[in-house]
């Protein structure tokens, strides 16, 4: 059973590497498309905070889940302005707190997906390939718009790819401890911390520099595609319920 849930990891974690097909890019023609990831990324981030991470609790029936929201968006806040403190104490900021929120927000999300691929194998071989299966497909559109995240927030493409790597080896770690601390802890209560970050984040940080399109034509893309990110959480949530 534990060769199963390493092997679905480590293949749900390797997804992260999807922004290598946006590497042999040249800067001015990924320019034009950063914006767009950066709304499907917003759109995705809503959609899995709303549509999977939060219904998710409800149906755990775990109790205070709003107020851990609430408290998830907080927490984040707090580490924006320690991290903006700590970082951005110049005029001019390389790399944006947001894009290391989004690290620390991944990196949770992807602990959650270990632990929830763990329980899926101890119920059944069956269920756990289910899971992993809509795993995967959650994590296509949530990556490609996490790589556009950290590449707009100041990363090269090479550190965006090896940081997105790393934070999807969380799920390897999530695995082990949803394997062998089964039954001793509720890692369910990170899930809806982990919603109240991507609420913070997409809410807080990406809308806000969509807002700054004063473009109609561009406007209605970004629209599209931020509803895009949405809808695609909506059809996983409707085939893999």
């Amino acid at each position: 059973m534990l060769g199963w849930i390493l092997l679905s990891v480590i293949v749900v974690s390797l997804i992260s590497l999807v922004g290598i097909f946006f590497m042999s890019l040249k800067e001015k023609s990924f320019s034009k498309i950063l914006m767009i990831l950066i709304s499907f990324a917003s759109g995705a981030m809503i959609g899995g905070a709303f549509l999977h991470l939060m219904p998710e609790a409800v149906e755990s029936g775990m109790k205070n889940i709003w107020i851990l929201l609430i408290g998830g968006m907080l927490v984040f806040f707090i580490l924006e302005k320690i991290l903006h403190w700590r970082h951005c104490h110049k005029k001019n900021c390389k790399i944006h707190p947001f894009a290391h929120l989004n690290l620390i927000g991944d990196s949770v999300h992807n602990f959650i997906d270990g632990v929830i691929i763990a329980a899926s194998y101890i119920v059944s071989l069956e269920v756990g390939f289910a899971t992993t299966i809509a795993v995967i497909f959650h994590e296509i559109p949530q990556e490609v718009g996490d790589f556009g995240v950290l590449i707009y927030g100041g990363f090269t493409k090479a550190r965006a790819l090896l940081y997105n790597f790393l934070t999807a080896l969380t799920a390897v770690a999530g695995a082990l401890i949803g394997y062998y601390l089964r039954g001793f802890f509720n890692m369910g209560y990170l899930i809806p911390i982990a919603a109240g970050g991507f609420i913070y984040i997409a809410g807080s940080d990406l809308i806000p520099e969509l807002k700054k399109t004063t473009n109609i034509s561009k406007s209605i893309v970004e629209f599209a595609f931020l509803v895009l990110g949405i809808a695609l959480m909506l059809l996983l949530k409707v085939f893999f319920k």
